[in-house]
């Protein structure tokens, strides 16, 4: 049985960018919302102060993560001037495929680490009807 996947990432807001990224964030989450239907969750955080982002999605499974960075990868290239990318977290277990390109994101968005949590123990109830 396929098991969720959680992605967190860190990004710190480049200074005078943070109206521009809120609007860029935003048109990006709409595409994923729309582009993306087996996505479970996927919501933006700022801090107070807007100096930091933290985007946080869940998927289904790993395949999920495959098809959105095939989906909305092309689209992280918008976000190199207004953000650094610090941490991406993934909660779950990416495919090899996925590792690879969130580290090529890393490396197009900032100077962080990919850090892979891989599951342990718990359960899921996604379906409560």
């Amino acid at each position: 049985m396929s098991q969720p996947l959680i992605y967190i990432d860190t990004s710190n807001v480049r200074e005078g960018a943070l109206e521009e990224l809120k609007s860029a964030i935003g048109d990006l989450a709409d595409f994923v919302e729309s582009h993306e239907p087996r996505l479970v969750s996927y919501n933006v955080y700022f801090t107070d102060d807007g100096s930091q982002m933290t985007v946080v999605h869940v998927h289904a499974d790993s395949a999920s993560l495959d098809y959105h960075m095939d989906v909305a990868g092309p689209r992280f290239g918008r976000f190199a001037d207004l953000l650094t990318l610090s941490s991406i977290h993934i909660l779950g277990a990416p495919s090899e495929k996925a590792i690879k390109q969130l580290e090529d994101k890393v490396r197009l968005l900032g100077t962080g680490e990919v850090t892979v949590h891989p599951p342990h123990a718990g359960f899921g109830r996604f379906d409560l009807r």
